[in-house]
């Protein structure tokens, strides 16, 4: 049984808000440069020019790429042969996002008793943390901020069998056509389906971590990715919601069984911020 400090944990998550916050991934830099080559708007061309030109600034002087730092989403993989010593893992996790968000000085936007004071906790806690034990001794954080444009523009519906997979695309086309320019476009398209209610929203967010440009290994699903990309960039919404080509990056399907009666179909959009950072301990 290997022991591992809760200490470096939350070394590991505060250091991680701040990385998230400042550098775009590699791929979402890439994905954004191929968008810039195919926009035949020249309002579009122009976005994704400053869209660029953002993200090479808050990298280089390690200030926050939007001003909506999100709420801390955290993937958590723990090796069921590792110990956490001296803390309990969760409370380690949160303390690294308060430690992260001050120190990075990145605006805490989480407020509780939600429907009635929505008093600012000051410290962008409690984290949302999403566990799965795995096989060995390490740990694996992936620390994602999630802006609230977007999550605001996100949906689910329970479909009827019946609906198959045009139902599941005419949702997902509808649902991101009815979100305009307000998840900050171009976006990433995160697609659940199956499971239950609350699985199929947990895939549709697992999705947006998977590499840009890659291909889902599942050939149905990369069928259905390709036609979902295509029609959404027919929408014309554009960068910004200026018009143009360029409405979406991607999108990414995660799907798994579901009861018999059932189709649940979850939609998570995610604005051209695409931020989430790991480490594995």
């Amino acid at each position: 049984m290997r022991e591992l400090p809760a200490s470096v944990v939350t070394e590991t998550v505060a250091r991680l808000c701040m990385e998230a916050n400042y550098q775009l991934g590699a791929d979402v830099v890439a994905a954004l440069q191929d968008a810039l080559k195919r926009e035949e708007s020249e309002t579009g061309r122009v976005v994704l020019q400053q869209i660029l030109e953002n993200a090479r600034i808050a990298r280089e002087t390690e200030t926050a790429i939007c001003q909506d730092c999100g709420l801390a989403v955290v993937f958590v993989e723990l090796g069921q042969n590792l110990h956490i010593v001296g803390g309990d893992l969760y409370e380690a996790i949160h303390e690294g996002v308060r430690r992260g968000y001050r120190e990075g000085y990145l605006r805490k936007s989480s407020v509780r008793q939600p429907f009635s004071a929505r008093v600012n906790t000051g410290d962008n806690t409690p984290a949302i943390i999403h566990t799965r034990i795995v096989p060995g001794e390490q740990l694996r954080l992936t620390v994602v901020p999630k802006g609230g444009g977007s999550e605001n523009m996100s949906r689910l519906a329970m479909l009827t069998p019946a609906a198959g997979r045009q139902g599941i695309v005419d949702f997902v086309v509808r649902t991101v056509d009815e979100a305009g320019a307000n998840p900050c476009p171009p976006i990433i398209v995160g697609v659940g389906i199956g499971g239950t209610f609350e699985r199929a929203a947990f895939l549709a967010k697992h999705a947006l971590l998977r590499e840009i440009g890659s291909r889902n290994p599942d050939p149905e699903q990369d069928e259905l990715e390709r036609e979902l990309l295509e029609r959404i960039n027919r929408l014309g919404i554009g960068p910004q919601g200026f018009g143009g080509r360029v409405t979406a990056l991607a999108v990414h399907v995660e799907a798994e069984p579901c009861h018999i009666a059932s189709l649940p179909v979850a939609v998570n959009l995610q604005c051209h911020a695409a931020r989430h950072k790991e480490a594995i301990l």
